[in-house]
């Protein structure tokens, strides 16, 4: 069985003890990583969200030079309620070689072994810079501004290398995301007499039968990207409320959606078809009984796709540093496509599978944790 560093176990089970569920505070993760990193002669940077209560930090280990390498992660995790847990999921387990704890796939496990390396990184030529952001699981708000202040104060890197869980492989393209929210304003009536109202509840279910419509018309026509799985957009309902009684013809429903696209087709162009249908097709029957009843939405986040690049600098370096010769696309949206946006080279690659991710007793095995520490170690070297 393999076993482990003790630094790289001891700092993942630091990172795992703090709750950073993405609805409340990173700041003592945040806190903990800074001092750490002052332990080791290492400046930080924070940049705090617009409430103060979570913080982004970025930091250079090594000389303050151009042709350095980023390595970034995000701090937060998704939630454990109503998941049937077998322990703590703030505490790492160790069961027949695997780690077990919310965020030891994704993507706590990176960050620890970036943080515990920091020791060995003394003789660097070029720098690694840290990078750890807030709020990723919910639509990638912290990184841009993350981002945005890193292009002030750190020279241009040659790669960006964003540790999602890949099991090591080197990821050159994944889907985009939009998320979105739809209010149905309808209008109230005993439910006895339906001609005199507008029921929200109702109007909605429609709505979202066709977003769905909209969705199985992409999954058998297309476009199509390869490599993707599925190698379409995606659009899914995720959440829906409303209604006040049975007995109460419904005032408000809303539900949130999300679109996920393939690069090359723009979210902005399927929202403004819906846009136009519930304009065109939906709410002239609703006005028609309450003139004030319509239908909004509203562009919650959006982060953009990562685009397969020829001539990466990325990919070509984290192809050498993980000994493979291809590259995959993943579905899920990441950071990635926001750090090329702003004309980085980045890619994909991290230990851990996205199959684990946001799983009742999350792992990570000890393999992967030992792939991802010798990734790393050859990154030093290659930079030393």
């Amino acid at each position: 069985m393999s076993t482990i560093s003790a630094d790289v176990r001891t700092m993942l089970d630091r990172l795992v003890g703090f709750d950073t569920v993405s609805r409340n505070s990173n700041l003592e993760l945040i806190e903990f990583v800074g001092d750490y990193l002052a332990r080791h002669g290492v400046a930080s940077t924070r940049v705090v969200s617009d409430d103060r209560s979570k913080a982004n930090l970025f930091a250079t280990v090594g000389p303050q030079v151009p042709h350095g390498v980023v390595l970034s992660g995000h701090t937060d995790v998704v939630p454990v309620d109503g998941q049937p847990w077998t322990h703590d999921p703030f505490r790492v387990v160790e069961r027949q070689g695997r780690l077990h704890g919310r965020g030891t796939s994704d993507m706590k496990t990176f960050l620890a072994i970036a943080l515990a390396l920091v020791p060995q990184m003394r003789n660097l030529r070029r720098p690694i810079h840290l990078a750890l952001s807030y709020d990723e699981e919910v639509g990638c708000q912290g990184a841009p501004r993350l981002i945005e202040a890193m292009l002030q104060d750190v020279p241009t890197p040659v790669a960006v290398i964003v540790g999602e869980p890949t099991q090591m492989q080197v990821v050159s393209a994944h889907k985009g995301i939009a998320v979105l929210r739809t209010i149905v304003l309808g209008h109230e009536a005993h439910s006895s007499q339906t001609h005199r109202g507008v029921s929200a509840v109702t109007t909605a279910a429609r709505l979202i039968a066709h977003i769905d419509g909209l969705a199985r018309a992409r999954a058998a026509r297309g476009p199509f990207a390869e490599g993707f799985d599925p190698p379409y957009t995606t659009l899914h309902v995720g959440r829906v409320r409303g209604g006040t009684a049975v007995n109460i013809i419904s005032r408000e429903c809303q539900f949130d959606w999300d679109i996920r696209p393939i690069p090359g087709e723009a979210p902005d162009t399927i929202l403004a078809q819906f846009q136009a249908h519930c304009r065109l097709q939906v709410e002239p029957d609703m006005q028609a009984i309450a003139a004030e009843s319509g239908i909004t939405t509203e562009l919650l986040v959006q982060a953009p796709p990562l685009a397969e690049e020829q001539g990466n600098s990325a990919i070509a370096l984290a192809c050498t540093l993980a000994g493979v010769d291809r590259t995959i696309k993943v579905p899920f949206a990441a950071e990635a496509g926001l750090f090329q946006r702003a004309g980085w080279a980045t890619v994909i690659c991290g230990p851990g599978s996205i199959d684990q991710a946001h799983q009742p007793d999350e792992y990570i095995t000890l393999d992967q944790v030992q792939a991802g520490i010798a990734f790393q170690r050859r990154l030093i070297e290659t930079l030393s």
